[in-house]
């Protein structure tokens, strides 16, 4: 008896790795920037070369790339940007403001939806995400217990991960990413297997994004699981919120979390107005600036790159001269403030009503669609994608009234528009 041997097939690899490679160079450590405002990095250049091979994809394969609904959402805020671009203090400044803008807003996160082909690859690339969290989470624990973190009221304490004080809510945000994938993925209808472990994931998420001291993160994450145990259903959602509270008392009673500076911080969210420290004290001086440099230029805004130089001119005294920055591997620095920290009002001050319009515009279309697609989808094996989907937009819409891009960690926010706009537009209509 004879076998035949059959030519050995090519292995070929979901063309979605390569986003997932993006994640990875972030589990990298990186060196402190120069000045923190551009922070461009690694991540950046493998950003680059995933855009430009979506890009020969679609022309080798020979097919309309993007849907005209997909090509209008994520077409839109180009418009306001072309104009603010023309506004800028000099044609460099203007190139690359823009190229960032494109970057987190359009050319990555259309690459991302090329690249995803089925539910399939965008379950591997929200648990990539959930394997980011946990590495950069375990970092950051690490660096909290050991005292070596970044500077928190003289204490060396601030887990920050990888990404060093001068991006010292890249840790917080990628904890955060990670921890609203697990939810959605242990909230789907997947196996039980992988719903535990995505549910496991997420609990121990919690411990380094409450030692990553960020406020805005823990805003933002409450109120997105929140909503996500609400679509999901209120009976998962009441058993899922026992489990969480059993967690927390866990945390603060079995492994001491809860440390008076713990308390502290979180004490003072309902505090920022009676008695705010220099931090909120300086956020609230620089949102007054953005909007006084808005009212004096209410429709094309001050031009990109242009609101360090319009700050002074509109703060008011009460304006440190920057934040101070240490630990983690990095000398102390005095970081300057180059932004509002609110990426609506940067939007405003910058690109005037025409770029906030067309940018929010850009994200409530997708925050629509992708609602209207969970909906379709209730009860299905669609649900964990569209709790990904769902949760990950709704995350950093409210974050940006804290922050907004800049630093190492923002090519982590042009995958998340991706991961969106492919859930809104594309997935929805997808079958497995």
């Amino acid at each position: 008896m004879s076998f035949a041997l059959s030519p050995a097939r090519p292995l070929r690899l979901p063309p979605v790795l390569a986003a997932v490679a993006v994640l990875a160079v972030l589990a990298l450590p990186l060196a402190p920037g120069g000045d923190g405002e551009s922070g461009a990095g690694p991540a950046d250049a493998v950003s680059a070369l995933v855009v430009l091979y979506a890009a020969l994809r679609a022309v080798r394969e020979r097919r309309r790339p993007l849907s005209t609904t997909a090509a209008v959402v994520l077409g839109m805020p180009v418009v306001g940007l072309a104009v603010a671009a023309m506004g800028a203090a000099s044609p460099g400044a203007g190139l690359t403001g823009l190229g960032r803008y494109l970057q987190v807003f359009v050319l990555v996160p259309a690459a991302v939806v090329l690249l995803i082909r089925d539910r399939a690859d965008f379950r591997l690339l929200a648990w990539s995400f959930v394997g980011l969290a946990v590495w950069q989470g375990a970092v950051g624990v690490h660096q909290y217990v050991t005292g070596t973190g970044a500077s928190y009221q003289g204490e060396l304490i601030r887990a920050v991960g990888t990404f060093g004080p001068q991006d010292v809510m890249g840790m917080a945000t990628v904890v955060s990413f990670g921890l609203v994938c697990a939810l959605g993925l242990a909230l789907g209808r997947a196996p039980v297997r992988q719903r535990v472990a995505a549910g496991a994931c997420a609990l121990g998420l919690l411990l380094p994004l409450a030692v990553s001291f960020s406020r805005g993160a823990w805003i933002a994450t409450v109120l997105t699981c929140a909503v996500q145990l609400v679509l999901a259903g209120l009976r998962r959602a009441l058993k899922v919120a026992a489990v969480a509270v059993a967690a927390g008392v866990v945390l603060v009673g079995g492994f001491g979390i809860g440390t008076a500076m713990l308390q502290e911080r979180l004490s003072s969210i309902g505090q920022v107005t009676d008695a705010p420290d220099q931090s909120v004290v300086d956020r609230y001086t620089l949102w007054a600036a953005a909007t006084g440099m808005w009212r004096q230029h209410p429709v094309t805004g001050v031009g990109l790159k242009n609101f360090p130089a319009y700050r002074d001119g509109h703060a008011s005294l009460a304006l440190s001269s920057g934040s101070d920055t240490e630990g983690a591997g990095a000398a102390f620095r005095k970081q300057p403030l180059l932004s509002p920290h609110d990426m609506y009002l940067l939007v405003l001050s910058e690109q005037g009503l025409l770029g906030l319009l067309a940018l929010v515009g850009s994200w409530l279309a997708l925050l629509v669609c992708g609602l209207r697609g969970l909906w379709r989808v209730r009860g299905g094996t669609g649900l964990d994608c569209a709790l990904v989907g769902c949760g990950l937009l709704i995350w950093q819409l409210v974050d940006f009234a804290y922050a907004d891009i800049g630093g190492p960690s923002t090519v982590l926010t042009a995958v998340v528009f991706g991961v969106v706009a492919w859930w809104a537009l594309v997935g929805a209509e997808r079958v497995g």
